[in-house]
């Protein structure tokens, strides 16, 4: 990737793919890491007494505090860190492709800006809905597809990681950072 200036790596990948365990693990090993925007999001909300249907209920709406939430976590970051992000900026112009969203100035900047010194694209698992999921496997599949293409736009420098145990995923992770 060109004039990197970060150290700052992404896990991405559909909807249950195992990101957050990723994350997870690498917080354990004693990493920097940012949890997924939209998750915190939603459970702040939730917390509140909201439902999924409300939350998402104007999914522009909804996709533009992500991405707003995702601006400010980096803009409060050190550069210099090895920090993984579950999901980057990219991810919300993916989610925007997927929901019809036109690519408005904040995200088109956003993208701009996006640098990343590498980014895992986790494979596809086994679907699991939860409270927070509303995507079905068929978006689940949409999306992976949408993510490479988002990260690709940035010329990110993309890792595919491919179904594994979580513990060889993380090991196939720090061999290729």
């Amino acid at each position: 990737m060109k004039g990197m200036r970060n150290n700052w790596y992404v896990i991405t990948g559909a909807p249950s793919s195992g990101k957050t365990t990723i994350i997870n693990l690498l917080k354990n090993k004693g990493f920097n890491v940012v949890y997924e925007m939209a998750r915190i999001y939603i459970d702040q909300k939730v917390s509140e007494g909201k439902k999924i249907e409300e939350i998402r209920g104007n999914e522009a709406a909804f996709q533009e505090k992500i991405l707003k939430l995702k601006i400010e976590a980096e803009k409060s970051l050190n550069k210099e860190e090895i920090t993984f992000f579950d999901r980057g900026i990219p991810d919300s112009d993916a989610y925007s492709t997927l929901c019809g969203i036109r690519q408005d100035d904040l995200l088109k900047q956003a993208m701009i800006n996006s640098q990343y010194k590498k980014v895992f694209l986790l494979d596809l698992l086994d679907y699991e809905k939860d409270y927070a999921r509303i995507e079905t496997r068929e978006e689940q599949i949409k999306i992976h597809d949408l993510l490479e293409e988002s990260y690709r736009k940035i010329d990110a420098d993309i890792i595919k990681v491919s179904v594994m145990p979580p513990s060889e995923r993380l090991d196939f992770i720090l061999n290729n950072l």
